[in-house]
């Protein structure tokens, strides 16, 4: 199995397993119905770390598009081999996503509620605030890229690696995964939202493209932020190139933030002419 095989199957594991317990938690008839925040904190870190044994040693089991690119940025990963990571990791996500919705298939005309299946498939936020949004994003997936970036310094006895990265997964998300759903993967959120459009569903609604944006340029952001702070705090290295990363996060930000407060102004406005 070549590096590229093994992303594929390494994130659709992860999608299985990850998308998979949002389901069991979402759908009606489901046992698993209701069992809350805590189940899928668990299921995504039991995901994660089953993916990451299943093709860890062939491709070093990014998972993550983020992470692909953290590690390009850390010196870690060759650019070169940054597409083909990211197009196998894709590929893999829509996979995952679609053996869940053929293992719930009763399970979707049973439920009612558009947002419950939509997820199952991908991220949404508890307030939709564009900058906040945004900032938890790239917040987690700062940890999460940091996290294995220290963890890979430190010496595990063997085969203990990818359960040290499942309780990382499981740590960012029962802290910090509350606000958005914590995609930190772009992979993880555009693949399956993808598959949730495609898919003939029925009630599904629509896909939330309007918000898909931010589990993807969040987490880019984020791991790349993590990778630069790694090299500059913890290595003491720099470059103009960690600089300019820096100022294009500062950019997207600002970006983002007055998206937030036209919404906030716009909100306003509906409100006083109702009142």
């Amino acid at each position: 199995m070549g590096t590229f095989t093994a992303e594929i199957v390494g994130t659709m594991i992860l999608i299985i397993l990850g998308g998979g317990v949002c389901a069991g938690v979402n759908l009606k008839k489901s046992l698993a119905h209701k069992s809350d925040w805590i189940v899928i904190t668990f299921g995504w870190g039991l995901a994660v770390t089953m993916g990451v044994y299943a093709v860890g040693s062939v491709s070093g089991a990014h998972l993550n598009p983020a992470v692909t690119i953290g590690m390009a940025l850390a010196g870690q990963f060759a650019w070169g081999d940054v597409p083909l990571y990211i197009l196998a990791q894709m590929i893999g996500a829509f996979l995952g996503a679609v053996i869940v919705y053929f293992h719930y298939l009763p399970h979707w005309k049973a439920t009612d509620d558009p947002g419950a299946k939509l997820g199952v498939f991908s991220t949404g936020p508890a307030i939709y605030h564009p900058f906040s949004n945004l900032l938890s994003e790239m917040i987690g997936t700062f940890i999460l890229v940091l996290g294995l970036l220290t963890i890979g310094a430190n010496k595990f006895t063997e085969g203990l690696n990818p359960l040290i990265v499942g309780f990382l997964i499981l740590s960012i998300g029962l802290s910090l995964g509350g606000t958005t759903g914590y995609a930190i993967n772009p992979a993880r959120d555009l693949g399956p939202r993808i598959a949730h459009a495609l898919l003939p569903i029925e009630g599904k609604g629509d896909s939330n493209w309007k918000y898909a944006w931010i589990p993807v340029v969040g987490p880019i952001l984020g791991g790349s932020l993590g990778a630069v702070f790694y090299k500059i705090i913890f290595e003491g290295t720099t470059s103009a190139v960690y600089w300019g990363v820096v100022a294009v996060v500062v950019v997207i930000l600002a970006v983002a933030y007055g998206m937030s407060k036209k919404q906030d102004y716009v909100a306003g406005e509906i409100k006083r002419e109702v009142n």
